[in-house]
């Protein structure tokens, strides 16, 4: 599960919008707020594109969209 808490503080930090965010997935608007809502899950294609979007290093992008340990 992605913490959307943290993602979404990054996102309102970064000053890149949501539409332009979107657009670099190849996503529509309504889709990356269904997975930032935790409605649908991330590919892995996108987390890395969100990856180089937001420039999150490795153990953020781990952080917030890894953020449930496996047992």
């Amino acid at each position: 599960m992605t913490d959307s808490k943290k993602l979404n503080e990054i996102i309102s930090e970064s000053g890149i919008t949501i539409t332009a965010i979107a657009s670099k997935l190849g996503i529509t608007r309504e889709g990356l707020y269904k997975k930032l809502n935790n409605e649908t899950e991330f590919k892995a294609s996108e987390i890395i594109a969100m990856q180089g979007i937001l420039h999150l290093t490795n153990e953020v992008r781990d952080e917030i969209f890894f953020a449930e340990k496996v047992e």
